[in-house]
């Protein structure tokens, strides 16, 4: 898509509910060759008419230190992220306050070996540092990209990823789960293995709609919803409500000529939203942009529009914590203003 910006300013909203506190839970930072999204990019998002007081930011193999031990080049995307951090903590770039979490990448199938590596992970920003995410996306089909970490197929079960997986409590960190939803057993396995680990689950658990999946939609939703209700069983395991717009999801909306509408968006996706806010709670629940990924399918104000259009008919207790609260407590950041 030539320029993305045009393809959005095609559908204009007035923003609704403008004042409700939000944080972004799940965003991303990076510098690819035609491809930036940094500070001015996330601001312009974040500043297109929500209330985003505060964010976090998730790994994305930005970053990385070009030399020393292989296992240690990712706490450079630490580094690079806590100094976003505290430009946005001098009050210059406005209001909100930019990757005020961070969750960053540590191989954790080093097993015992990773505990230097969390070490200096917390050490680059020990005010902000708060989980790790190992991707563990795999498929068997070519049509399906797996993760970026290139994860081998049982990830989650493999007996040396445990030994690293069993130390992020004993640093006060959570496990930020990216995979897709044929692994979702995989996960309830891991979540009540290790009940002291919180669990945040990234974009439904990856509900695909590409490849030996296309056309299948409806067949696609009713596996899931057996492993998400699983899941929700495990009290230590909270959910990321969004990240069902990207490509792999199906849904096609980066083809259109014209991006989608919030009521659109709402009434494609509103079923896993349901079906996850009533198994989980609102209370282990929270809205996640996944941008700049989502981008690709639709603008932040619309975007979250049609999560304002979700959550209308939950009471205000249930949308502060969805919209704030449940973030702020999982990611432990400043209480909203």
């Amino acid at each position: 898509m030539p320029d993305i910006d045009a393809w959005h300013a095609q559908v204009q909203e007035e923003i609704l509910d403008p004042d409700r506190p939000i944080c972004d839970p799940h965003h991303h930072l990076w510098d690819h060759p035609g491809n930036r999204y940094l500070l001015d990019e996330l601001l312009a998002d974040i500043g297109s008419g929500h209330n985003v007081v505060s964010t976090v930011f998730v790994e994305c193999m930005s970053m990385y230190r070009a030399g020393g031990p292989e296992a240690m080049r990712p706490v450079g995307e630490t580094e690079f992220v806590n100094g976003i951090a505290a430009m946005s903590a001098s009050g210059r770039y406005g209001p909100a306050r930019v990757a005020a979490g961070i969750v960053g990448f540590a191989d954790l199938s080093l097993g015992d070996d990773v505990v230097p590596v969390l070490e200096a992970h917390i050490a680059a920003a020990p005010a902000r540092f708060r989980g790790i995410r190992h991707a563990a996306g795999w498929h068997e089909s070519p049509a399906i990209r797996n993760s970026h970490t290139n994860p081998p197929r049982g990830l989650l079960g493999d007996a040396q990823f445990r030994r690293g997986y069993r130390h992020l409590p004993r640093f006060g960190l959570t496990f930020e789960a990216w995979l897709y939803h044929p692994q979702l057993g995989e996960l309830v396995d891991l979540a009540r293995a290790h009940p002291d680990v919180t669990v945040a689950l990234d974009h439904f658990g990856g509900p695909l709609g590409i490849g030996p999946y296309a056309g299948r939609r409806d067949e696609v939703y009713e596996a899931w919803k057996q492993d998400i209700d699983a899941l929700a069983a495990c009290p230590n395991v909270v959910a990321k409500l969004g990240g069902i717009n990207m490509p792999i999801n199906g849904f096609g909306w980066d083809k259109r000529p014209l991006p989608p509408t919030s009521e659109e968006l709402a009434a494609a996706t509103r079923h896993y939203y349901d079906r996850t806010i009533d198994r989980f709670g609102p209370a282990r629940c929270m809205f996640e942009s996944n941008f700049p990924v989502d981008r690709v399918s639709c603008s932040y104000a619309v975007l979250w529009n049609a999560f304002k259009r979700i959550a209308a008919a939950y009471s205000e207790e249930d949308k502060s914590a969805m919209f704030h609260g449940t973030a702020a407590r999982v990611y432990r950041l400043p209480p909203a203003g």
